[in-house]
């Protein structure tokens, strides 16, 4: 009895597909190229997903619920339940019971990546709707979505610091349109500044900004610690 394929796709052109499943660290034609179009595909998808099922976000909230659903953990569990770790030819160093997150994403985009060229962007999102079912349903409906203000604070709790402080630097544009530049603050430490078309959207993109600029991997959000100094630099008042 032949086991079916979980990627429940035929490729038409198999070598795409081992391609993908080539690790750069065999030096051969490996998955980076494809890894990168199919990051590109799932935005794109997402996005779209998003866009059309829920016009009532802005652009802000459409790219936080899209970076949930793309998410590093995310795409590593997609691939281990598609086993694509054990079907990957890595070179030596490398373990492919032992796999990094990061890898095991890159291989789900790589993928993709292979689907997309293969068989088109009808074929790339049937395969994203399936495989990041689960994500996508939460995106769609607010269900364990965090928003960066909450991420922020939670964040700073973690690592020492008070609550984030949110200050309004410049209000700008007509009545009818207007437009507010806001930063976040954490004791001393100053954070880029973000504008928004009302003070909820403004504040969060400064959240998200405060975030970039801090960097704690989406993998590690949870656990990543900081020294004492983290929120005593930065930007001057």
């Amino acid at each position: 009895m032949v086991t079916p394929d979980p990627i429940e796709y035929a490729f038409r052109d198999e070598s795409l597909l081992t391609q993908a499943l080539t690790h750069a660290s065999v030096g051969l034609r490996h998955n980076e190229r494809l890894e990168f179009l199919g990051d590109a595909v799932l935005d794109l998808v997402v996005v779209e997903d998003l866009y059309r099922t829920r016009g009532d976000l802005t652009e802000g909230e459409l790219t936080v619920r899209k970076s949930h659903v793309v998410s590093r953990p995310s795409l590593a569990v997609a691939a281990n339940e598609l086993g694509l770790p054990g079907r990957t030819k890595v070179g030596r160093g490398l373990n492919r019971d032992e796999l990094s997150a990061a890898v095991k994403a890159g291989l789900y985009e790589s993928v993709l990546g292979a689907i997309f060229l293969d068989g088109g962007l009808e074929a790339a999102a049937e395969f994203i709707k399936r495989t990041l079912a689960e994500p996508l349903s939460r995106a769609r409906s607010d269900e364990g979505v965090r928003v960066p203000k909450q991420s922020l604070q939670e964040f700073a709790q973690r690592n020492g610091g008070e609550p984030p402080t949110y200050e309004v630097l410049e209000e700008a544009g007509e009545p009818h349109a207007p437009r507010f530049l806001v930063r976040a603050r954490i004791r001393e430490r100053c954070f880029p500044q973000a504008w928004g078309s009302t003070l909820k959207e403004a504040e969060g993109l400064a959240a998200e900004a405060a975030l970039s600029e801090l960097n704690p991997a989406p993998q590690d959000d949870a656990t990543q610690e900081f020294g004492e100094g983290v929120f005593t630099d930065g930007e001057a008042p």
